[in-house]
């Protein structure tokens, strides 16, 4: 009654889910339940429901947000590609700043050199014309302290912030605004602040890191555009004042014609999902040299610092290097190899080809990480028992290429940390995850994070026994880990759509075999339940005495049961009778030739080596825990 009163629970919460409910209407099934009086075991369920399905609401907005953050910047990066009109951009970026970050306004001020000033280049979504046209000395108002350090800089409440130089003219014009919250990121090229991108609102507010951090993007693919149309401003200069000598003049056209050749090129690989090595290639033959994606690792390390901290190609040795770097994490870089002597358009091409190497590494870390997380999902909802739609889960497992009704193995892995501190573990248990996840992909399983270590699903394949599945995970994953990962499988499971609390059962059987595996000392192994015996029983901390028995002999106690046979009965007077069978008739009152007949049957149920002294060891367990374990005959 009480998982009737669970399930019926889950209901009113999965139709807020279905029609995207705000958070505050999860509060009306349980005022709901109490003004109809249903009972207390109603009331606990959905009270217990409810954090369950406000967890998942806060996940799916989490998605939706990340999906559009990284649609804008694709977007956005795509505008740029093929930039015609900078104001258009500009109001792009601004537009989608806002949008993205929910925000009441924002803007975009740039610094003016020649009159020492800075002034409001975009605005979207503001009403005060004196705030649309404010020109501010430089160092003044909280773009003043942003340009000045060059860091992001926020307040909760701009009236009341003493932190930068207040002045009437700022003050009056943030106040026609009506402005409370203000967010500001820098403008840079190089080590230079341009100018501040802003979001704020009317009211107070707090912005949180990953709106910073977005913000920040915007603004440095806002710079991009403005180093973008000063480029190619400077290009149309030159060109104007190299009409008079033709020799040069068709020198700078097949530059000017490269970089829109790349630029173009760039484009359709970032619509097409291309790759970082795609983009390598088609660098490498408009540059008319060797590019290469290098590893952060592999790439020169004060070159690769240099490019990262100055946003341009830096030339070490005889290669050129640029950085490719999202969010201040420096992913790699693009080298060119034997080229030293490269002209300043190829050399900004080089670095549009990084920026764009970067969106596209971060567009597949995203969809790796998305991935990863719905394969560990459905784990755990066949680890739970959640979802016992069979149609269903076959559907969920075949958009991730797995096959439930496949023979697989469950798998509990867990490294040795040794003397690591916290900080070394948690990196260790980052490398567990992300190595089994790949794992469960390429091998058409399932991965997910669980007990302080990762439990996987993986089919077992012609030939294959658990043991060599397990073993095999253990020198995989301890190779990415850098540290011995210790491996317990369970026996084969099947039908896993149809009973998916199989895969609850196979995965405590898996961590007991992990468990005995440590206790043994055979760290960085792996073995499978099959290998211990009745010396599993002893070891694991939960003793799955059923489990040993249906392991050991449940073959002759399903024959029996079936057939309505006496092969138990044989059985135990045979071991008693000291594996005579002259004795074992005589015990049992039948001929020589019945007892043969019967143990010939038992040799085909549990195999030829049956009598060996180790099995018949564990078979005279397996009786006598069965024989304890029955209900006793009347």
């Amino acid at each position: 009654m009480a998982s009737d009163h669970v399930q019926s629970a889950e209901m009113p919460f999965l139709e807020l889910l279905a029609r995207g409910a705000s958070a505050d209407a999860y509060e009306q099934p349980e005022l709901l339940a109490r003004a109809e009086g249903r009972p207390a075991e109603w009331i606990a369920a959905l009270r217990q429901a409810k954090p369950l399905a406000l967890r998942v609401r806060a996940e799916l907005e989490g998605r939706r947000r990340r999906e559009a953050e990284l649609s804008a910047l694709f977007e956005t990066a795509h505008d740029l590609a093929g930039l015609r009109d900078l104001d258009a951009v500009l109001q792009a970026i601004v537009q989608r700043a806002r949008s993205l970050l929910g925000t009441d306004v924002a803007y975009l001020s740039l610094n003016d050199t020649e009159r020492g000033d800075t002034y409001m280049r975009v605005t979207e979504g503001s009403v005060a014309a004196r705030f649309q046209q404010l020109r501010l000395g430089m160092g003044e108002g909280l773009g003043g302290l942003v340009a000045q350090t060059a860091r992001p800089y926020v307040t909760d409440d701009y009236f009341k912030d003493d932190r930068f130089q207040h002045t009437l003219t700022i003050d009056a014009g943030v106040r026609d605004e009506g402005l409370v919250a203000i967010l500001g990121v820098p403008l840079t090229l190089g080590h230079h602040v341009i100018g501040v991108l802003f979001a704020a609102d009317r009211r107070a507010r707090v912005f949180e890191r990953e709106q910073i951090a977005l913000l920040g993007s915007f603004a440095a693919l806002a710079a991009a555009a403005i180093d973008t149309a000063n480029l190619l401003a400077e290009t149309r200069s030159a060109l104007a004042g190299l009409e008079r000598a033709n020799e040069i003049i068709r020198d700078r056209s097949g530059v000017i014609e490269r970089a829109s050749d790349v630029h173009d090129r760039l484009a359709e690989l970032v619509l097409r999902g291309g790759g970082v090595h795609d983009v390598a290639a088609a660098v490498s033959e408009i540059l008319d040299g060797t590019v290469e994606f290098a590893e952060a690792a592999a790439a020169p390390a004060g070159a690769l610092e240099k490019s990262g901290a100055q946003g341009h190609a830096v030339l070490h040795e005889d290669d050129w290097i640029a950085a490719v770097a999202a969010g201040g994490e420096l992913l790699g870089a693009l080298v060119l190899r034997g080229h030293p002597g490269l002209d300043p358009v190829d050399q900004r091409t080089l670095e549009r080809a990084a920026m764009v190497t970067s969106l596209l590494l971060l567009a597949r870390r995203s969809a790796a990480e998305a991935e990863q997380r719905v394969r560990g999902e459905l784990l755990d909802d066949l680890l739970d028992a959640r979802d016992r739609d069979p149609r269903l889960l076959r559907e969920r497992a075949a958009r991730l290429h797995a096959d439930l009704d496949a023979l697989h193995v469950v798998l509990a892995a867990r490294p040795q940390f040794g003397a690591a501190d916290a900080d070394q573990e948690a990196d260790a248990r980052r490398r567990l995850a992300a190595a089994a996840s790949h794992l469960a992909a390429t091998g058409h399983g399932l991965a997910a994070a669980r007990d302080g270590g990762t439990v996987l699903l993986l089919p077992l394949g012609s030939g294959d026994t658990a043991t060599d599945v397990a073993r095999r995970a253990a020198r995989h994953l301890g190779t990415a880990v850098h540290a011995p990962v210790t491996v317990g499988a369970s026996a084969p499971v099947e039908e896993l759509a149809t009973r998916p609390e199989a895969v609850a059962t196979a995965y405590a059987e898996a961590r007991r075999c992990l468990e005995a595996l440590r206790v043994l000392g055979r760290f960085g192994d792996g073995a499978a339940a099959e290998d211990f015996g009745f010396l599993g029983l002893l070891l694991a901390g939960d003793r799955d005495i059923p489990g040993f028995v249906d392991r050991t002999i449940g073959e002759v106690v399903a024959y029996d049961r079936r057939r309505g046979t006496e092969l138990l009965r044989t059985l135990d007077a045979y071991f008693a009778c000291g594996m005579s069978p002259a004795r074992t008739k005589d015990a049992l009152h039948v001929h020589v030739n019945t007892v043969a007949q019967r143990l010939e049957r038992v040799g085909r149920l549990l195999g030829d080596d049956w009598q060996s002294p180790a099995r018949a060891l564990e078979i005279q367990l397996a009786l006598r825990l069965h024989r304890l374990s029955a209900p006793e005959q009347r």
